[in-house]
C-alpha cells in the first residue's frame, strides 16, 4: 500500500510539473513595455524625401518591372529578383549568392528595408535607391554599368514608356548618370511596398496591452516562454528592438569574417570597417548632388560617421520578421536554421568578440527546453506564406499601360 501511495505521490508531482511547464509566462513592467515598443505593425507608410519619386505609383511600376529586368546586368541574364526572391523573402536560400562570380556574403531579405537607415551587411549604402546602385554596377554581382542602363532605358519603348511615366524630365536626360539614378530610384520605390504581413505575435502583443485574454490564449505558451526569454535575461531586444525587431546598426556578434574565395584563397571581411570608407566615397550617398532633400535629418549620420578599429568584423544587424523565410542566417550564411543561430548565442565563444568592443554579449547557457522555446517565438515573427501576387500584379500593370 505504501509502493501504491508513493507512485499516486510521484504522478501527482508530474502532473503538477507539467501544469505548471504548461502556464503562461507573466511579464512585469519592465518587459510589457518592451514588447509595446514591438509595435505597432504595420508601421505607417512614410516618403522619403532623399527620394522624389518615393511613394508615387508610377515609380513602383516601373520599380517592380526593372527589378525583374536581366539586361541591367552586363550578360543579360541576372535580374535582381535572382538573389532576391519573392517565394524566400526576397532573400535567397543559400548560404552565399551567386551573380557573375561567387559572394562573400548571404542575400539579405528585402521586406521592410524602407525601415532602415543603412544598407547592406557593411552599410555602405545610405537610402534605399544608393543601396540599388551598388550590385548593378559591382562586377561580382551583376557587372552592368551606367550606360548599360541608361542606353536600355533609351531603346527598349517599354522601358523609356514607364521611365516617362515616372519623372519625364529625368527619362528624357541625355546624362546616362542621370538614367542610372531614376533606375535606381525606381526601384526603391518599389521595394519600399515590400512590407512584412501581420503575425500572430503581433496578434498576441496588441492583445497584451488590452488584457484581451481569449486572443492571449491562441498565442503558443513555448512562444511566449520563448518572447519572456528574449525580453529578460536573453536581453535579445539590446540589439533587436523596435517593431522591425532590428537598431539597424552594427555589432560584432562573434562570428569569423574570414572568407574562402571560390580559387580557395582565404581573406578577410571587414565588415562595417569597410562599409563606412565606401558609404564615404559613394557619389550616391546622401551627401552627393543627388540627393533631393540635402537638409533630411538623415543626412546627419553620414555626415558624422566615422571608422573606428572596433567596426572590424562588425555586420547589421537584421530584422527578426519573416525570417523563416530568409534563411540561411548570418552575414555569411553559415547557420543553416534558427536552432543553430540560438545554439551560437548560446554557447558563445567569447573570446571572438573584439576586446574594445561592446560588451553587450554574453553567452546565454540556455537549457534545451529554452533553447525550443526561443524558437518558438522567433518563428511566430513570420506569418503562414509570403504573397509575390502584388509583384506580380504591378508588372502585369505595367505592361498594360506600357507595351
Amino acid at each position: 500500500m505504501s509502493i501504491l501511495r508513493a507512485c499516486l505521490g510521484l504522478l501527482l508531482v508530474l502532473f503538477a510539473t507539467a501544469a505548471r511547464a504548461d502556464e503562461p509566462p507573466v511579464f512585469d513592467a519592465t518587459q510589457r513595455r518592451l514588447i509595446r515598443s514591438f509595435g505597432p505593425w504595420p508601421p505607417a507608410f512614410r516618403i522619403d524625401s532623399g527620394n522624389p519619386l518615393s511613394g508615387r505609383p508610377e515609380a513602383v511600376r516601373f520599380g517592380a518591372v526593372l527589378f525583374a529586368e536581366p539586361r541591367l546586368s552586363k550578360n543579360g541574364a541576372l535580374a535582381c529578383q535572382n538573389c532576391h526572391q519573392p517565394q524566400h523573402g526576397w532573400a535567397e536560400p543559400v548560404a552565399r549568392s551567386h551573380g557573375l562570380d561567387r559572394l562573400d556574403r548571404n542575400a539579405p531579405g528585402l521586406l521592410d528595408s524602407r525601415l532602415h537607415r543603412w544598407f547592406g551587411w557593411d552599410g555602405a549604402s545610405d537610402s534605399l535607391w544608393a543601396a540599388a546602385i551598388r550590385p548593378i554596377l559591382d562586377p561580382r554581382e551583376m557587372g552592368g554599368s551606367t550606360a548599360i542602363v541608361a542606353d536600355l532605358l533609351r531603346r527598349d519603348p517599354a522601358l523609356a514608356c514607364l521611365a516617362r511615366q515616372a519623372d519625364d524630365a529625368a527619362a528624357t536626360s541625355p546624362d546616362d548618370e542621370s538614367l542610372l539614378v531614376l533606375a535606381a530610384r525606381a526601384l526603391a520605390a518599389f521595394q519600399e511596398t515590400l512590407v512584412s504581413p501581420r503575425t500572430a505575435f503581433d496578434d498576441f502583443r496588441d492583445a497584451l496591452l488590452t488584457d484581451d485574454h481569449a486572443v492571449m490564449a491562441r498565442y503558443p505558451v513555448s512562444a511566449q516562454r520563448g518572447l519572456a526569454l528574449f525580453t529578460s535575461h536573453g536581453q535579445c531586444a539590446t540589439c533587436h528592438s523596435g517593431p522591425a525587431f532590428t537598431n539597424g546598426e552594427f555589432h560584432d556578434t562573434g562570428m569569423p569574417f574570414f572568407v574562402i574565395g571560390a580559387d580557395g584563397t582565404r581573406g578577410v571581411d571587414p565588415g562595417r570597417h569597410r562599409g563606412i570608407a565606401r558609404l564615404k566615397a559613394n557619389p550616391f550617398n546622401r551627401l552627393g548632388r543627388y540627393n533631393a532633400d540635402p537638409q533630411s535629418p538623415a543626412v546627419l549620420p553620414v555626415r558624422h560617421v566615422a571608422q573606428q578599429h572596433r567596426n572590424w568584423g562588425e555586420f547589421k544587424v537584421p530584422s527578426l520578421r519573416s525570417l523563416l523565410f530568409t534563411g540561411p542566417y548570418m552575414h555569411d550564411g553559415s547557420k543553416p536554421d534558427l536552432a543553430s543561430v540560438v545554439q551560437h548565442y548560446s554557447d558563445l565563444d567569447e573570446d571572438r568578440l573584439h576586446s574594445d568592443g561592446e560588451a553587450i554579449l554574453k553567452p546565454l547557457r540556455l537549457s534545451a527546453e529554452e533553447s525550443r522555446d526561443l524558437v518558438a517565438f522567433l518563428q511566430s515573427l513570420s506569418a503562414p506564406a509570403v504573397a509575390a501576387s502584388d509583384y506580380e500584379t504591378l508588372k502585369a500593370e505595367a505592361r498594360r499601360l506600357c507595351p
